[in-house]
């Protein structure tokens, strides 16, 4: 086939920009898995060379990194920033785990979690990565929104280390849903409703006054 009538996508191009190539890698390990995504593959999708993309990353690990650091992080980053933005503890958890949602769950970033469930064991410089520059991170950013609430009065005294993975997990298994399960049994439920639904139970559960949830 001639290069006239190449796909655009397909088309071979000299330089690339990173973004680019991070796009292309995020596109495959999400379809893919990280396992049987080839660097090949990547410079395939963003229609380059294999050695243009050695100029950028030196291996598949790199480009995950680049990958986490431009998508994953810089929302975390705009989480914690929100705290300079809100004075309201309860509407600044919202925004936050809101943010998550738009930003994450509901793109293909949202495949990630998903990736480091099956394989994180088979790659551990990975999960490493992952555990210390996400999860970590998101867990102290949850953290801090719910301790500022219980010292404001807001929020009743719950396990503040507890409910990070509570207040996290509904989104996950929603993004989680909507790379797999859905897509795959060709069922899609009404995300707004969810979405209301997660809210409702979550934040008026942590206000204070809630009645306890301790099991007997």
């Amino acid at each position: 086939m001639s290069d006239s009538i190449r796909s655009p996508a397909r088309r071979r191009r000299k330089e690339a920009r990173p973004q680019e190539l991070t796009a292309a890698a995020l596109s495959l390990f999400v379809e893919k898995g990280f396992a049987a995504t080839r660097l090949d593959d990547i410079a395939e999708r963003a229609g380059v060379s294999k050695g243009t993309l050695y100029l950028y990353f030196d291996s598949k690990d790199a480009l995950f990194k680049a990958v986490i650091k431009e998508g994953i992080v810089s929302a975390l980053h705009a989480g914690e920033a929100l705290f300079d933005e809100y004075d309201d503890p309860l509407e600044l958890l919202r925004t936050i785990l809101l943010g998550w949602w738009e930003r994450i769950g509901n793109t293909e970033l949202g495949g990630i979690p998903k990736l480091m469930m099956s394989e994180a064991r088979n790659f551990p410089d990975v999960a490493v990565y992952y555990q210390q520059e996400v999860l970590q991170r998101g867990t102290a950013l949850l953290r801090k929104a719910v301790t500022l609430g219980i010292e404001r009065g807001v929020f009743r005294q719950v396990d503040a280390d507890a409910i990070c993975s509570v207040l996290i997990a509904p989104l996950v298994y929603r993004a989680m849903w909507r790379q797999s399960f859905g897509p795959a049994c060709g069922q899609e439920t009404d995300t707004a409703q969810y979405l209301n639904t997660y809210f409702d139970l979550i934040l008026n559960g942590l206000l204070a006054g809630a009645p306890s949830g301790d099991a007997r």
